[in-house]
């Protein structure tokens, strides 16, 4: 997603300041999901144009049936290297990213931005990526931090010099190996207000080129172009197994086809390969548990995505999942979520082999839960802990040497529980 420059009404001195616009997302990402549905029009019972323009429509749809799955299915491969499913097709990238914020660019933070930074790195296109421009203003946050604790020593010291007292340990202008103002050998870090965010905003405008400069800039790149070899998109989406899996199985808009023969793979041999693959080295077929990783992730996924919700992963803030309401290009994450699973069926306590093994799998320190805490605290999010209850083997859902996976979802059962930290003084009420 490219950020463009567009100009505004001149102002007194007649130079048109250029503004960065944000791409239109509600439009981008209008649907919530790659599927299409068409809904029938608001019935109204007692207006007999309504009635025959709900029973019109239902008849159309009926005699024309329009699918709504993508036509042909999404495609991908499965790669046993990085244990993810990898869409190289453009138009399958941008169906899923668009539609659900499916998977993740191999070469990006997010979003597929790659391309786009490549071309503004050799000058073809004018602009910045969502991330340059992230990038920017986390430096413009620095360097504004820097020059507030700065401005903060010195009227502190000129106050201890009107009175006559000497500086505090002569820390007055003292940096340390970053450029950092310190005091007492500990950085200064404060939150930004609301209004100096709109001071960094206002120091980010002055600073952009204007509409001249952007013209003789797109100028300059017409004319390179042609000079130019053409740039080979060398990044590919990326999708985690419970992304992949929720595609195929879930939704039914995804083929994941072998590398070796390009034949598809069926939803029943996925969910196998899928489970071995969880655990490293991958295990055998006959050695796969109730309990496997990629058992207890889907059915968390699986459960949330059901529920509207943006899943997406949430390695960065040392937890598994991050649930945003319509997805990480209109707001932050509002919860974190760490899937557990819970061993509260009796067969975990039929055998002492049984008991030892829950009780190993179960084991938290309470530190543990105490840091995630705090690191989700610090981020503004509500930390959600989802007990996943793991029911015996399920070998009676193998059926005639075929895997039915619904039987296998439906033992298990999920319980939340959210977690708030509590700060004195911020709780004094």
């Amino acid at each position: 997603m490219v950020w463009s420059f567009s100009s505004q009404t001149p102002n007194k001195t007649g130079i048109q300041p250029a503004r960065l616009t944000r791409p239109s997302f509600n439009q981008i990402h209008c649907q919530p999901l790659p599927l299409k549905t068409y809904p029938l029009p608001p019935l109204i019972p007692h207006n007999l144009l309504s009635v025959l323009h709900v029973t019109f429509a239902y008849l159309w749809q009926f005699v024309t049936p329009t699918p709504s799955h993508p036509q042909p299915l999404y495609r991908g491969f499965f790669s046993h290297e990085t244990n993810s499913v990898h869409i190289t097709d453009e138009e399958s990238i941008r169906g899923l990213w668009q539609h659900g914020f499916f998977g993740k660019g191999s070469l990006s933070r997010s979003e597929l931005a790659w391309f786009e930074r490549e071309k503004i790195r050799r000058g073809l296109q004018a602009g910045e990526t969502s991330e340059q421009y992230t990038k920017k203003r986390r430096e413009e946050r620095k360097e504004f931090k820097k020059e507030r604790a700065r401005k903060e020593r010195a009227i502190i010291d000129e106050k201890l010099a009107e009175e006559g007292k000497p500086q505090l340990n002569g820390a007055a202008g003292k940096k340390d190996d970053r450029g950092t103002d310190v005091k007492d050998n500990v950085i200064i870090e404060e939150t930004i207000s609301a209004e100096e965010e709109c001071s960094i905003q206002k120091k980010s405008n002055e600073g952009a080129p204007n509409a001249s400069d952007i013209s003789t800039l797109n100028g300059s790149i017409i004319s390179s172009q042609n000079e130019t070899t053409q740039i080979i998109n060398q990044e590919h989406l990326q999708l985690n197994l419970e992304e992949a899996f929720f595609l195929v199985y879930g939704l039914g808009v995804l083929k994941i086809e072998d590398l070796a023969s390009l034949s598809p793979f069926p939803a029943e041999a996925l969910f196998t390969i899928f489970r071995a693959h969880s655990y490293f080295p991958p295990r055998p077929i006959d050695q796969l548990q109730p309990d496997d990783p990629f058992l207890l992730s889907y059915v968390v996924y699986h459960h949330f995505r059901s529920l509207g919700w943006v899943v997406r992963p949430g390695i960065k803030f040392a937890v598994d999942y991050l649930l945003y309401n319509r997805g990480p290009v209109f707001s932050h994450a509002e919860f974190a979520v760490i899937v557990l699973p819970s061993y509260s069926h009796p067969y975990w306590s039929s055998t002492l082999k049984a008991v030892e093994t829950a009780k190993r799998r179960e084991r938290k320190s309470w530190w543990w839960l105490h840091c995630t805490n705090r690191v989700q605290t610090q981020v503004r999010k509500s930390l959600v802990v989802v007990f996943v209850e793991v029911p015996p083997p399920l070998d009676e859902a193998v059926k005639d040497g075929k895997i039915d996976i619904g039987e296998y979802l439906r033992r298990f059962k999920v319980r939340e529980l959210m977690l708030r930290r509590w700060t004195p003084n911020r709780s004094r009420d």
